[in-house]
């Protein structure tokens, strides 16, 4: 017979995916800022916990590549990606999800056009009712690009492209596309030529998202970042 588990424990545990959203969401907007040390006592006491579900989370956050741990100095953020960083992680992008969007592009039950509507679907109807969409436009853009590198069959190519976390680290430079219009509008394209069963269209569909992608989140480093507009009552703020 299993140990049972004191009740502490299992406060802890089911106080996880609470703290992994709020401290992830905080380091994703910049509320805590890029090589910030992390205190792990005052974090959970701004969030009203014990400190083992901190520390569970932080390992989960290390994994994501936002933060790292430095013996005896212990957690930090990571910093922001820089311009050559930027370029070398979308040059990447250019070569494994130009040809995912064409291999997915078949007239086969793999066609992943039905899946990719349900999630344009969805995310339109999150667009609607929210304001503030970086963490919905984060979470819609992984899913959608995973669905694709899924339907190409190759999971090889699948886990490499995921073990980028390409996704959370480009959002934390604050794209141009707040609202997730122009993102919406180019995933359409993608999915519509994909639904097609058209291979080139796909891939080029695909190729220009991704540049038009990049040139959008290296508008960071020339000054042109929008201005972070108020959107609905404060998160409660985390403290390190």
């Amino acid at each position: 017979m299993p140990p049972r588990q004191s009740s502490e424990t299992s406060r802890g545990k089911a106080a996880v995916p609470d703290v992994y959203s709020a401290m992830r969401a905080s380091i994703l907007e910049g509320e805590i800022a890029p090589g910030t040390r992390i205190n792990i006592d005052a974090v959970a006491r701004s969030l009203g916990v014990s400190q083992t579900p901190v520390r569970e989370v932080l390992q989960r956050l290390e994994g994501d590549n936002l933060v790292v741990y430095n013996p005896g100095r212990g957690y930090s953020t990571t910093p922001l990606l820089d311009l050559p960083e930027l370029r070398s992680l979308f040059e990447f992008r250019l070569l494994v999800e130009p040809w995912a969007a064409r291999a997915a592009a078949v007239d086969r039950l793999a066609n992943p056009a039905g899946s990719l509507e349900k999630e344009l679907g969805s995310f339109r109807a999150v667009m609607k009712r929210s304001k503030d969409l970086r963490q919905d436009l984060v979470a819609h853009d992984t899913r959608f690009h995973d669905t694709i590198l899924a339907a190409s069959g190759n999971p090889v190519v699948r886990h490499a492209f995921a073990q980028t976390h390409c996704h959370l680290h480009t959002f934390r430079l604050y794209p141009a596309d707040v609202d997730g219009a122009i993102t919406v509008a180019e995933h359409t394209a993608v999915r519509e030529a994909i639904e097609a069963c058209d291979p080139e269209r796909a891939e080029a569909a695909m190729t220009t998202h991704i540049r038009n992608s990049f040139d959008r989140f290296a508008q960071a480093f020339e000054g042109e970042l929008p201005p972070l507009e108020d959107s609905g009552p404060p998160r409660r703020r985390i403290i390190t």
